[in-house]
């Protein structure tokens, strides 16, 4: 993996780069890239746009490692907001939420597995009252096992719940086969996060291989498999696989990011697949785009050059 993924990554936590970032009109531009906006007027907004050019859309209320409980109770309410919102809209069907439990108490110092799990419930609830879904985000592996157990719980009552799976964790394939059942929304990605050796690949041809062997056992399954990449390669084996083992579009679908590589999200709807466009938005917004910046270090670049200049 590129040698400045780990720097990049150490840089979400910093208070003052963020405050650098976020007041620079270049740097401004580049979180607008990546981000529609802090309100739940401009995701909305922004998902129109998507859904008018064929696209299906997942948001994503920014926000994560919430140590109080009324954050975490906000973070649910806003949810609640954007769903109602996707209804007005008439958007609803066309659009998911994607949920980060850290968001909604998981890291809480007590009881914080049994308060993200009731908060997932009312958002569940919510997306099933508006006519949409939810899919719970992964995040570092320290929050595997309790998110798989939430996964779990949540499908009990919300069999539409969707999960992540991220392919540069050792561990994943055989999560992936314990997943690959008939029912079963799986979202497979890389992976995002600054993970130890012990549980994770280091050399993205690890990861690209380890990719390949999860989608094999996803799309031979009775699931429903959800191919996140951006990469060329992976988009083209990922069809190859869904025709060798005989699924039709619309048993899986391909999933980017907002603002990456906009012309292959139409290409892949215009030839029929169900491409799906991961959307953030919120105040939140500068762990998620340190996390994009580490994927592609070559925009550091822009990053110097505005902290370089500014007076």
């Amino acid at each position: 993996m590129s040698l400045l993924r780990q720097p990049i990554l150490l840089l979400a936590r910093s208070q003052r780069i963020k405050h650098l970032v976020s007041t620079m009109p270049v740097s401004a531009g580049i979180v607008a890239s990546y981000v529609p906006g802090e309100r739940t007027r401009d995701a909305v907004e922004a998902t129109s746009r998507l859904v008018s050019d064929g696209l299906y859309v997942s948001l994503d209320h920014l926000g994560e490692d919430t140590t109080d409980a009324s954050m975490a109770d906000a973070t649910v309410a806003a949810y609640k907001e954007l769903l109602s919102q996707l209804v007005d809209a008439g958007l609803s069907t066309r659009a998911e939420v994607s949920v980060k439990l850290s968001a909604i108490g998981q890291a809480l110092p007590q009881h914080g597995h049994k308060i993200a799990l009731e908060n997932a419930r009312d958002i569940c609830r919510a997306a099933r009252n508006a006519g949409s879904m939810v899919t719970l985000d992964m995040e570092d592996h320290t929050t595997t096992d309790s998110t798989l157990a939430i996964l779990r719980e949540l499908r009990k009552d919300f069999p539409e719940t969707g999960g992540v799976l991220q392919a540069m964790l050792h561990r994943t394939e055989a999560d992936c086969r314990a997943l690959a059942h008939e029912g079963s929304r799986v979202r497979l990605c890389k992976g995002a996060y600054m993970e130890p050796e012990e549980v994770a690949y280091q050399d993205s041809l690890d990861v690209d291989r380890s990719y390949v062997r999860c989608l094999k056992v996803l799309m031979a399954g009775q699931g429903y498999p959800m191919v996140a990449t951006h990469d060329p390669r992976m988009i083209q084996i990922a069809t190859t696989l869904a025709s060798r083992f005989g699924r039709q579009p619309g048993t899986y679908e391909f999933q980017m990011l907002y603002g990456i590589r906009p012309a292959e999200q139409a290409r892949l709807a215009a030839a029929g697949e169900t491409m799906r466009v991961y959307v953030p938005y919120g105040t939140q917004w500068y762990g998620y785009l340190m996390r994009r910046m580490a994927e592609k270090p070559q925009n550091l670049a822009v990053f110097v050059r505005s902290l370089i200049s500014k007076k």
